[in-house]
């Protein structure tokens, strides 16, 4: 399962020219589907799964962001463990970054010192809708509440937006699954028809090319040390 990359520090041309050398034990196809990818992969928007219980949920909110581009998922465990059915998810952990947390506050923490709004989703906060939502004012969080209670009163706290989806029926309110799908759909169609630049930096794109086809390629770790006398 995907957990916490242990990124570093390194220039643009140091992940791109093991990215060219890795390349060479894939098939031209493969590495062209992982250029084209990551090109349309974003961190302006990212999410967050406050105490997700059941498995169903974090193996979809998975799928969602991997599907609609959004690279990095922030998961807090400070009631229950987020844990992805690996049978649900079919491998599409491998190319995206996950992030747990001990505490909503440590997660909020960290993704403000990071520079993004935090936008809670709720039924009961009506604020604004996916189609009126400002993604031009600057980054952006998503958080997801917990199945039964919704958000946390610690992120009603800390919200900088409310978020809700419009009813027509009589329902209030769709499953965390459902309503993450049509909200990081409909905002991640926004941001790539806009002119914002929501795209990876050119490091950042290298790096996660390079992690790719470091977990893709079997033995990388070996190859590695044997070409370069180096490992990370």
């Amino acid at each position: 399962m995907a957990s916490t990359v242990r990124r570093f520090d390194a220039p643009t041309e140091w992940f791109e020219e093991r990215f060219d050398y890795m390349s060479e034990f894939m098939l031209p196809e493969r590495v062209e589907n992982m250029v084209r990818v990551a090109s349309t992969r974003t961190r302006y928007m990212t999410v967050c799964a406050e105490n997700t219980y059941h498995s169903q949920n974090a193996s979809a909110l998975i799928r969602h962001c991997e599907a609609f581009g959004v690279q990095d998922l922030h998961a807090v465990e400070s009631i229950c463990r987020f844990t992805p059915n690996t049978h649900v998810v079919r491998g599409t952990d491998k190319w995206i970054d996950l992030y747990k947390y001990r505490s909503t506050e440590g997660a909020l923490l960290k993704l403000k010192e990071r520079g993004y709004r935090i936008v809670a989703t709720s039924p009961h906060l009506e604020d604004t809708t996916p189609e009126d939502f400002d993604i031009a004012a600057g980054p952006f969080c998503l958080v997801f509440g917990t199945e039964h209670e919704g958000i946390s009163d610690e992120v009603k706290a800390a919200a900088d937006e409310f978020l809700r989806i419009p009813m027509c029926g009589f329902v209030e309110s769709l499953n965390v699954s459902a309503s993450a799908a049509i909200v990081i759909y409909q905002l991640s169609e926004r941001l790539r028809r806009s002119n914002l630049d929501w795209r990876l930096s050119d490091n950042e794109r290298a790096q996660l090319l390079y992690e790719w086809v470091m977990r893709s390629v079997k033995d990388s770790k070996g190859i590695m040390a044997r070409k370069y006398g180096e490992e990370r």
